[in-house]
Order: C-alpha cells, then sequence, then structure tokens
C-alpha cells in the first residue's frame, strides 16, 4: 500500500504532478493498493490512460486514482483522483515501482562462498550458493539472488540486484543500479581463435581474452544474455542501457550511453554502437564497424556497414503468402543482374 502524496514523491523524480497543489488533505492521504488497468483497475487501484483510443474506458473505470494530460483530466469520472501529468506512460512506468516485491538488505545466507579478501558493503545481501572471488567487491545496498558467481577482483556498484545463475568474470567493472537478470552470463571468454595451417587436422589456436567488460550505471540486462570480454580492451556497456533476453554481445563492443536493445540480437566484435540507440528484435549487426548516434534498426535488420548518419534502417522482408514471397524474390535476384 501507499498514498496518494507518496506517489507523487516518486512521480516527481522524473515530472511533475501538475495538479498538485489542487488535491484535498484526504485525496493525499487515499491509499492505493497497487496498478491495473482502466477496464479492470479497482476503487483502491492505480490506473492510467496513454493513449487517446482508450478514452472510453476512462470514462467508465472504477480506479481510484488514474494518470491522465491535462487534455483528458475532466474526463475521470468521479470519485477517482486524476493526477495530471505530461506523460502519463513516464508516470505509469516510475509508479509500479512502489508496489514491486523488493529483496531483503543486509542478509547474508550462510551456504554463500565469500573469499576472506573480498570487501562487502554494508546492507548487502547475499543469497544460499553464491561464490564472491577473491579480492571481489560489492557496493552498499547490492543484492545476491541464489547461485549467484562473482569473479576475482570484480568491482560491483551501489544498490544492484543480480538474479539466480548470473555470472560475473573476473576483472569486470559494474556500475551502480544496475539489475541482471537471471542465467545472464558477463566478462566470459569472447569467441576469439587463429586458424592453424589445416584446422580440419590441427584445430584452432585459442587467443586468451585479456580485455574486461566494463558497465554503467543503471543498466538493465535481461535474462541469458551474454557480454563476452574484450580481447585486449574493454568490451564497455554505456550508462542507461536496456538489453533485452538472449543477446549476444561480443568482444570489444561498445554500447553507447541511453541504447536499447532488444531479444535475440547479435553484435559482433569490436563494432560501436552509440548513443540512444534502438535495436529492434533479432537484428544482426557486422563486426568492427560503427553506428551513429540515434539510429533505429527495425526488426530483424542486418547490419553489414557502418551507418554514418541518424534514421531508422530496415532491411527484413515482412511476412507474405508463399507464393508471392517467391515471386518477389525472383524479381528481387533479376534486379541485382542489372
Amino acid at each position: 500500500m501507499t498514498t496518494i502524496e507518496h506517489l507523487i514523491t516518486q512521480i516527481e523524480q522524473r515530472q511533475p504532478v501538475l495538479n498538485k497543489s489542487a488535491l484535498s488533505p484526504e485525496q493525499l492521504d487515499f491509499e492505493i493498493s497497487g496498478v491495473g488497468s482502466l477496464a479492470t483497475a479497482t476503487s483502491t487501484q492505480l490506473s492510467f490512460l496513454a493513449d487517446p483510443k482508450y478514452l472510453s474506458y476512462l470514462a467508465a473505470s472504477e480506479t481510484g486514482a488514474v494518470l491522465v494530460s491535462e487534455l483528458h483530466a475532466e474526463i475521470a469520472r468521479a470519485p477517482t483522483i486524476a493526477l495530471v501529468v505530461a506523460n502519463p506512460y513516464l508516470a505509469y512506468a516510475s509508479s509500479t515501482q512502489l508496489f514491486e516485491s523488493k529483496p531483503e538488505t543486509g542478509v547474508i545466507h550462510p551456504a554463500a562462498s565469500i573469499a576472506d579478501s573480498a570487501i562487502i558493503g554494508e546492507g548487502v545481501s547475499i543469497g544460499p550458493f553464491c561464490v564472491v572471488g577473491a579480492r571481489a567487491q560489492i557496493g552498499a545496498g547490492s543484492c545476491l539472488d541464489a547461485h549467484v558467481v562473482i569473479g576475482a577482483d570484480t568491482s560491483i556498484g551501489e544498490r544492484c540486484h543480480f538474479k539466480s545463475q548470473v555470472v560475473i568474470g573476473h576483472d569486470c567493472i559494474i556500475g551502480n543500479q544496475v539489475r541482471i537478470h537471471a542465467g545472464a552470463s558477463i566478462g566470459s571468454e569472447g569467441f576469439g581463435f587463429a586458424p592453424t595451417k589445416n584446422p580440419s587436422d590441427s584445430g584452432w589456436e585459442r587467443i586468451a581474452q585479456l580485455g574486461r567488460v566494463v558497465i554503467g550505471d543503471q543498466v538493465r540486462i535481461g535474462s541469458n544474455t551474454c557480454i563476452d570480454r574484450g580481447a585486449i580492451d574493454d568490451t564497455v556497456i554505456g550508462n542507461h542501457v536496456i538489453i533485452d533476453n538472449l543477446v549476444q554481445i561480443a568482444h570489444n563492443v561498445h554500447i553507447g550511453d541511453g541504447s536499447a536493445i532488444a531479444a535475440h540480437t547479435g553484435i559482433a566484435g569490436s563494432t560501436r554502437l552509440g548513443k540512444r540507440c534502438i535495436v529492434g528484435g533479432a537484428v544482426g549487426i557486422n563486426g568492427h564497424i560503427e553506428i551513429a548516434d540515434d539510429v533505429t534498426l527495425s526488426g530483424m535488420t542486418m547490419v553489414t556497414k557502418s551507418i554514418k548518419t541518424s534514421g531508422s534502417y530496415s532491411s527484413g522482408t515482412a511476412a507474405m503468402p508463399t507464393a508471392k514471397w517467391r515471386r518477389a524474390a525472383v524479381r528481387f535476384r533479376q534486379m541485382g543482374n542489372d
């Protein structure tokens, strides 16, 4: 449970509540039990209107409080408490954090294995069967769920949360308020091999990966995502980057601040992705190229050369009946022969 007043405090970390001064003391003390959609929210829940096509739901909603823009504030059904903001969806995102499950703080499970030389900050929680390597550092307020492995000489910032089965390799640097979800691998060996004269007989010569992974502040990394350590220089993930599940980021890649990468994307080695880029699902990005700031790559795009100008780029083909697709493919091949 939380009060409207506390809710406003949370929202105003990102944007002002424009009608705060018009709310009565009784409205500010009103308790909210959770979040619901406009169609299903109860009289003690919070809802929001971000898309005008749901206006009809707002007029009939029984929600206790609703996040709306100035344009739609008058439509809210009494006695619903309208909280007027410039961006209702952003306010909704901020509000949800008040209702999520929080881990215990300051509890170290007796089944955890922590090196004597590790430095553990104040209020750190470490779950059962975690392993914290020699000289590793974990910042204040961070939480490791069960079976997390932190390699030797790795530094973890403050208020991080690593879910079960996360593995962080040696010598990595993780910033503050980083969330890493179950099964992610950070700082594993990059895919580096030199061919011998005949790999079918004498195999491939492994290149030891001597770099690190360096991750900035307020980064989110999804389940089963892999970020390889650098071969010589570091793999670098900037501040405020969000990465979905099942993403592969190869050695020496640099991801610029504020970029977002959706699931099943693969980024080959030594590529640089600019700031504020948006990468759709199942995108493939070639190695040793550069992508400018503010580039959007739609789903299933294949990037083989550097992109030097911001904008939206696509190469995936939308689904169509198989017979039509075959005819289109034939024409596309014929065009390439011109």
